[in-house]
């Protein structure tokens, strides 16, 4: 950041080699997903356990994200 609080350019630089490059976000983001979308599937069906259990999924993708970050498959 400069004086007047802005980001340099090459701090940009920096923050957009990361953005979607890592397996830990990539698989991440794609659980989630699977599990709203199976989710508002249940919520349509009225399958309350499928949803409640889609929830949990959200919980587990981010746990498993975690792992993988520390594993070394994260943003560097």
């Amino acid at each position: 950041m400069n004086a007047y609080g802005q980001k340099s350019e090459e701090s940009e630089s920096e923050e957009k080699d990361n953005h979607g490059q890592s397996l830990a976000s990539w698989v991440t983001v794609f659980l989630i997903i699977v599990a709203f979308a199976v989710g508002t599937l249940a919520v349509i069906l009225g399958a309350w356990a499928w949803f409640w259990g889609c929830v949990a999924l959200v919980f587990v993708a981010l746990v498993v994200g975690k792992i993988l970050q520390v594993m070394g498959f994260g943003a560097k």
